[in-house]
């Protein structure tokens, strides 16, 4: 039997390797449950592919591609942070898909005697602290300030607030009884039942809309846009569904 030349060997060997790759997602903290469902699932479909899943407030890992961080696809919770990556050559905006949507809601920690059931009940003196995203890099706290303002209640309120790097934090905030009130989006809330109670919706004019698109420099390109498309599929849908995410 002959030996097989090393060049031939590498050949045979190359496709193999091309299908083996690290796929980085930054995504929007409120999606961390959702996401780690579907990382698993896509690799399945995509062999030799890892899904590296990062979670934070929308704004901070924007500043993370910004600086370079490796990242092949970028999930937001707001349409601004999204806009904000296009102005700032991360994505084309023709490769932006809005997936899902979302409600901004108040939560009291379990058990909490009194439960507001409006913003005006919060400028009341049982409601000391009240958790609260960077509206400058956390989308939920964003919507929050836009929702208050339009009541005249951000500069009443703005002392009582204990600012959270995400969402995910505010919910921590809420579930420990470190605070009496916190903003939260309708998917956080029921993460935790039995340590936090959904008060009431917050309308909102601006609507709460995810938006995902593969990162331009992104050396995965084709299998950045494999994943986005995963994302908005059907199955992708029913996950999203499932975590309490509604259709865009």
């Amino acid at each position: 039997m002959k030996k097989i030349g090393s060049a031939l060997l590498c050949s045979l060997l190359l496709p193999i390797q091309v299908l083996a790759a690290d796929l980085t997602v930054s995504a929007a903290a409120s999606l961390t449950n959702a996401f780690k469902e579907m990382a698993p699932i896509f690799e399945k479909q995509n062999p030799g592919t890892k899904v590296l899943l990062n979670f934070a407030a929308s704004g901070s890992l924007l500043q993370q591609i910004i600086k370079g961080a490796p990242v092949d696809v970028f999930a937001s919770a707001d349409q601004e942070t999204m806009s904000q990556a296009e102005q700032a050559g991360c994505v084309k905006n023709g490769d932006q898909k809005i997936f899902a949507s979302n409600q901004l809601v108040v939560i009291v920690p379990k058990g909490s005697k009194q439960n507001p059931t409006g913003l005006s009940d919060l400028t009341k003196t049982q409601y000391q602290k009240i958790a609260i995203g960077l509206p400058a890099s956390v989308p939920v706290g964003r919507y929050t300030k836009l929702a208050l303002e339009k009541k005249n209640l951000w500069g009443v309120l703005e002392s009582k607030m204990i600012s959270a790097q995400s969402v995910r934090q505010a919910l921590d905030y809420v579930a420990r009884g470190e605070v009496d009130a916190g903003f939260v989006y309708s998917t956080d809330a029921v993460i935790l039942p039995n340590e936090v109670t959904q008060a009431f919706v917050v309308p909102v004019d601006l609507p709460i809309l995810y938006p995902i698109a593969p990162i331009n420099e992104s050396p995965n390109n084709i299998l950045a846009n494999k994943f986005v498309a995963f994302v908005v599929s059907p199955q992708g849908r029913e996950i999203l569904s499932s975590h309490g995410f509604g259709r865009p």
